[in-house]
C-alpha cells in the first residue's frame, strides 16, 4: 500500500463566525497541503471535529474535498463507531468509489475487551473491499487495543493494512514494527514520536501539524523514510514546540490557531471544544512569526 506511506494530514474542519462550514478555507487547505508535499488526505478524522458535524455536512464535506483533490491524492476517509452495526452499514451503504482507503477507529467509550476489539474489524473489514487502517488512540477511546489484537487482524484480513498507532507508546510501536507481517503499515498518530518510529521502520504518519507546514514535515518523514536521521532531526527540533502547544488544550484548537495565523482558516471550534486561551495564541502566534 504504497499510496499511504509518507505524511497523510487529518484535515481540520473549517467554520465560519456562525459554525457553519466554511468550504473556501476547505478548499484552501486542501489546495495548499496538495502543493507543498503532502502525501494523502485524511477526511472525517478526529481533528475533523466529527463528534459534531451531521451527517449532511458530512457529505458535503466529502464531495468538496473529492471535487476540490480531482485525483491527485489519495483520499483515506473516517469511518468508525462503538456501534458496530451502524458502521457496518455506512461502510455498505456510502459511496465510496472516490474514497482510497478507510481510517477506523477502535470502538470508544465501550471499553471493549481484545476479543471485542478483533470481532468489530473482522465485521469492518468484511463490509467493505477498501483498504482498512485501523486506528487506536486509546487516550480518547479509554482502552487500548493491544498488539496481540492488531497483529491478528493484520495477519487475518487482507484488506486490513495498517495502523494509525496514537498511544504515544513507543514500546507499543516497537512491539508492532517488530511483529508486523512485511507489508502491514505502521502510521505514527503521535507527531512528537513519528520521527523515531519512521526510523525504526515505520510507514510515516497521519499528523495534525502536517497541514499546516507541509513542505517542512513532509519533507522530515521522506528523509526519515531514506534512514537520513540527521537531516530529518534538524526539522524535527525546529518543529518540536509548535508540536507541543497544538496539543497543549485541546485538539483541533491548536492548529486552528496555526492556520489563522496562516491565513488559511479561522480558530472557529465546536462546543464542547472551546478555542486555544489567549496565552497560547500568543505562544503559537509567535512561533510561526519566527518559523517564516
Amino acid at each position: 500500500m504504497q499510496k499511504f506511506i509518507g505524511t497523510g494530514v487529518a484535515l481540520v474542519t473549517p467554520f465560519n463566525e456562525d459554525l457553519s462550514v466554511d468550504f473556501d478555507a476547505l478548499i484552501k487547505l486542501v489546495n495548499y497541503n496538495i502543493d507543498n508535499g503532502t502525501n494523502y488526505l485524511v477526511i472525517n478524522g478526529t481533528t475533523a471535529e466529527s463528534a459534531t458535524i451531521t451527517e449532511e455536512e458530512k457529505q458535503e464535506i466529502i464531495e468538496i474535498i473529492v471535487k476540490t483533490n480531482n485525483k491527485r491524492l489519495p483520499l483515506v476517509l473516517g469511518v468508525g463507531g462503538n456501534n458496530t452495526l451502524k458502521v457496518v452499514e455506512e461502510l455498505k451503504t456510502r459511496d465510496l468509489s472516490d474514497i482510497d482507503g478507510i481510517l477506523s477507529v477502535a470502538p470508544y467509550y465501550s471499553k471493549p475487551t481484545q476479543e471485542g476489539f478483533y470481532q468489530h474489524f473482522k465485521a469492518v473489514a468484511e463490509a467493505t473491499d477498501k483498504p482498512i487502517i485501523l486506528y487506536n488512540v486509546p487516550g480518547r477511546t479509554a482502552k487500548n487495543m493491544e498488539p496481540a489484537t492488531t497483529l491478528r487482524l493484520a495477519k487475518d484480513f487482507s484488506n486490513i493494512v495498517g495502523v494509525k498507532e496514537a498511544g504515544n507508546n513507543q514500546q507499543q510501536y516497537y512491539t508492532l514494527l517488530k511483529n508486523k507481517p512485511e507489508d502491514f503499515l505502521i502510521i505514527s498518530g503521535d507527531d512528537d514520536l513519528v520521527l523515531g518510529v519512521t526510523l525504526a521502520g515505520g510507514s510515516g504518519v497521519i499528523s495534525v501539524i502536517g497541514q499546516a507546514f507541509p513542505k517542512e514535515f513532509s519533507k522530515m518523514i521522506q528523509l526519515g523514510l531514506k534512514g537520513e536521521n540527521k537531516a530529518a532531526f534538524d526539522i524535527h527540533f525546529k518543529m518540536m514546540d509548535i508540536v507541543d502547544f497544538i496539543f497543549e488544550e485541546n485538539n483541533p484548537a491548536g492548529i486552528k490557531t496555526v492556520l489563522q495565523e496562516l491565513n488559511i482558516c479561522k480558530n472557529e471550534v465546536r462546543l464542547p471544544l472551546v478555542k486555544a486561551s489567549t496565552e497560547l495564541q500568543l505562544k503559537i502566534a509567535n512561533f510561526v512569526t519566527s518559523f517564516k
